[in-house]
């Protein structure tokens, strides 16, 4: 790619977020996601593959259909209220439109069809791109309208997610599959404590931002795609293949890692406001993903590669130093004995 279109790509990438996150206008804010969606699909199909193709095709006509009935329900707003203010939307068709559009974006189930097979079609960074900073700019459109947000609606949605991105993920072999339904199933917990708690979403956001990224570098470092590589990728660096199994048990929330922190701390807010239900479902539904958290872990770290006739053990080569990942790897693991401090903050 030419290097000024390609800065002018990545320039737009973070420009078209930021655009969104500081406006108070609805029609800022929608030109916001439509600059980081048109940035983002030239980055999608840079690999000269059908595959590559094939995904950003289907990240545009998704994105597109969102954001026309984004623009939609922004028109319809404003015929009621007569204004642009985004932290005025008391419509409720709007916002029920607004809440179908925003979830599209965020791939929340039912709308979560295209994610999987968008992160299976492009390479490991883009998928680190598109399950974190593309979910930046929706989900904060919609902690800045909660107050206007059906909460049945959003723990139907949220619930659904949970249940989706568990089941989906217990048939897969492709590791960006699996990262996929994860990050469904940790968007039903976002959205779950939206209307309770923002302050609860954006730890959330941020703790799956931290697990999620180091796990994806991980797996870009050991270069393993599938489950049948993840189980030499032991071969090539011992040490940070079980760091990797820590990262794992995270994303599953398994105390006393991090990724238990933001799942104690928005169980115990869901049973504070008498939605004990809700809460032990959750706790339920994150049994689902769980399974094959630890099925990723046991075949990457405890069993033995096979003792074939045609097997061939890969070669252990010298990584690349990477002085950021030991800091990521302590940060997804090592953060919850200060979850106190954040309850204090909070």
């Amino acid at each position: 790619m030419n290097p000024h279109a390609n800065m002018i790509i990545m320039s737009s990438l973070i420009l078209g977020p930021m655009i969104t996150i500081t406006s108070n206008h609805w029609i800022m804010a929608w030109v916001g996601l439509e600059i980081n969606m048109l940035a983002i699909i030239p980055l999608i199909a840079k690999q000269h593959h059908p595959r590559a193709i094939e995904a950003s095709i289907k990240y545009f006509l998704t994105q597109a259909a969102a954001s026309s009935l984004l623009l939609f329900s922004i028109i319809n707003n404003v015929w009621n209220t007569g204004q642009f203010d985004i932290t005025q939307s008391t419509n409720t068709m709007s916002s029920t439109m607004m809440t179908a559009a925003l979830t599209m974006k965020l791939g929340l189930a039912p709308f979560h069809y295209w994610l999987p097979e968008t992160l299976q079609g492009t390479t490991t960074m883009m998928t680190l791109i598109l399950t974190t900073w593309q979910k930046l700019a929706p989900l904060t459109l919609l902690m800045m309208i909660n107050q206007s947000l059906n909460t049945s609606l959003l723990v139907t949605l949220s619930l659904l997610s949970m249940m989706i991105g568990g089941w989906g993920g217990l048939n897969q072999t492709q590791l960006r599959k699996i990262m996929a339904f994860s990050s469904i199933a940790h968007l039903g917990w976002m959205t779950m404590i939206l209307t309770l708690s923002t302050k609860l979403t954006l730890l959330t956001f941020y703790t799956y931002i931290t697990l999620t990224t180091t796990m994806l570098l991980t797996i870009k470092l050991l270069e393993t795609n599938k489950m049948s590589t993840a189980m030499t990728s032991w071969t090539k660096s011992p040490m940070l293949n079980a760091m990797m199994m820590l990262n794992l048990m995270s994303l599953a929330g398994l105390p006393p890692l991090t990724g238990f922190m933001p799942k104690w701390l928005i169980l115990q807010e869901l049973t504070k406001n008498h939605m004990t239900i809700i809460a032990t479902t959750s706790a339920i539904l994150s049994l689902l993903s769980l399974f094959f958290y630890i099925r990723i872990a046991y075949y990457s770290t405890i069993t033995l590669p096979p003792n074939m006739t045609n097997y061939s053990q890969q070669w252990r080569h010298k990584n690349q130093q990477k002085p950021y990942l030991p800091l990521m790897i302590i940060t997804s693991s090592m953060l919850t004995p200060i979850m106190p401090t954040f309850m204090m903050i909070m």
